[in-house]
């Protein structure tokens, strides 16, 4: 098995679910589970965006592996959860896309309850340090806080609903721009699946599969890289060899949705966004460098490329 590329300080964590964030006019109120460091000060946010069905208690082995690291990890639940109501077709599934952005922003928001709700947290959270990351339609949620733009109608830009407060992002397994190549039920309940990635700014990293061919577009695995291809640098992207949708595990270990479970992919994407988020948010910038030195010269499990 290849070394770890792992250099980062390893801690023992707390996790506390839910806390329950007031939100008026959404339905129901906002659920998140707060993961931390049970040591360290200054400690940077991490807020993550699910994919569709999943809730807080989804993405362990990447939450945790973060929260070890150093990391204040926030997971709200979406409305689309299985564990709640919404479905296509609800009333609510009809906004269920600005709903999600409005869910990452309120947990920004409210940093200090949050903190609150965990023994031992307050005053130990940089609120001037947040990166967003999201998975599958999570990424989407995510990216639209570092700018990127879900096209209208028409085809302008839709509303900026970018969040100053980002300063950058991890998006994995996101989709990329439509091309009139949506599946049939992709085009009848997700029409909101038609990003731009040219504002897009911050510093992300893309995390894609080169085996994760969607059946919701007739792209293949090349639609996945667009949040990398289609926006202006700084970005970098990792592509995880052999990885489909769920990247070797980082839903969970053993969960139906993990088609492609593989501890070395999974370590993978563990070390390499770890690295990343450490050296985007102003916390140690050798494990990056590692990873890059790493990777070029050459690992079975992937590739890494920056601009």
């Amino acid at each position: 098995m290849p070394r770890s590329l792992d250099l980062a300080p390893v801690a023992p964590t707390v996790s506390v679910r839910p806390v329950v964030l007031p939100a008026p006019g959404r339905g129901e109120d906002l659920q998140v589970r707060v993961t931390a460091p049970v040591t360290g000060t200054d400690l940077p946010v991490v807020v993550f965006a699910h994919g569709f069905g999943w809730s807080l208690d989804g993405y362990a082995p990447l939450t945790d592996h973060w929260a070890a690291r150093g990391f204040v990890v926030v997971q709200p639940t979406h409305l689309d959860s299985r564990t709640l109501s919404a479905a296509p077709g609800d009333r609510t599934f009809a906004d269920i896309s600005r709903i999600r952005t409005d869910d990452l922003r309120r947990a920004i928001d409210e940093l200090d309850r949050i903190e609150a709700a965990v023994p031992g947290l307050a005053g130990r959270v940089d609120h001037e340090r947040i990166a967003v990351a999201g998975h599958s339609w999570g990424g989407q949620s995510a990216s639209t806080l570092l700018g990127a733009h879900v096209l209208d109608a028409d085809g302008g830009p839709g509303e900026d609903l970018a969040d100053p407060r980002v300063r950058a992002g991890v998006l994995l397994a996101t989709t990329g721009v439509v091309r009139d190549d949506l599946s049939p039920f992709a085009a009848e309940h997700f029409p909101f699946m038609d990003p731009s990635f040219s504002g897009m700014t911050p510093p992300v990293l893309v995390v894609a599969g080169d085996h994760d061919d969607s059946p919701l577009s007739e792209r293949g695995p090349d639609w996945f890289v667009d949040p990398y291809a289609l926006s202006p640098a700084p970005k970098a992207l990792l592509t995880v060899a052999g990885g489909e949708h769920s990247l070797g595990g980082i839903v969970g270990v053993g969960v139906a949705e993990t088609t492609d479970e593989s501890p070395e992919r999974l370590a993978l994407v563990q070390d390499v966004t770890t690295a990343f988020l450490r050296r985007a948010l102003g916390v140690d910038g050798d494990a990056w460098s590692a990873a890059q030195d790493a990777l070029a010269g050459g690992d079975p499990r992937g590739r890494l490329e920056t601009k």
